[in-house]
C-alpha cells in the first residue's frame, strides 16, 4: 500500500500538476511504509498507524468515488485495508 500510494501521488502530480495529490500520496504512503516497518520489528503502534493511514485514504477518496476508476479503486482498497487493520487492532485490545 505504501509504495502504491507514493507512486499514485507522483503520477497524479505528473499528469495534473496537483500538489495535493503529491502531498497526500507521499504522506499516506510514508505512513504505510512506517507502519509496515513497525509491524515487522514488533514495535508499538504499527497496526494503529496502518489503520490511521487507511482511514485518511478512505476519507480523501470517498468524496471522489464517482469521478472515475482511480478514486473508485482507492476507495475500495482503502476500505479493505481499513477493515483488515481495524480487525487486527480490535483483536489486540480484546
Amino acid at each position: 500500500m505504501g509504495g502504491l500510494c507514493i507512486v499514485g501521488g507522483i503520477t497524479g502530480f505528473v499528469k495534473t500538476r496537483s500538489i495535493p495529490s503529491l502531498v497526500a500520496g507521499v504522506g499516506v504512503g510514508a505512513l504505510y511504509l512506517y507502519s509496515a516497518d513497525s509491524i515487522r520489528k514488533g514495535t508499538p503502534n504499527g497496526l494503529e498507524t496502518a489503520l490511521g493511514a487507511s482511514a485518511i485514504l478512505l476519507l480523501s477518496s470517498l468524496p471522489r468515488v464517482a469521478k472515475g476508476p482511480v478514486p473508485a479503486v482507492l476507495t475500495a482498497t482503502s476500505s479493505a485495508a481499513l477493515f483488515y487493520y481495524g480487525k487486527k487492532v480490535y483483536g489486540l485490545h480484546q
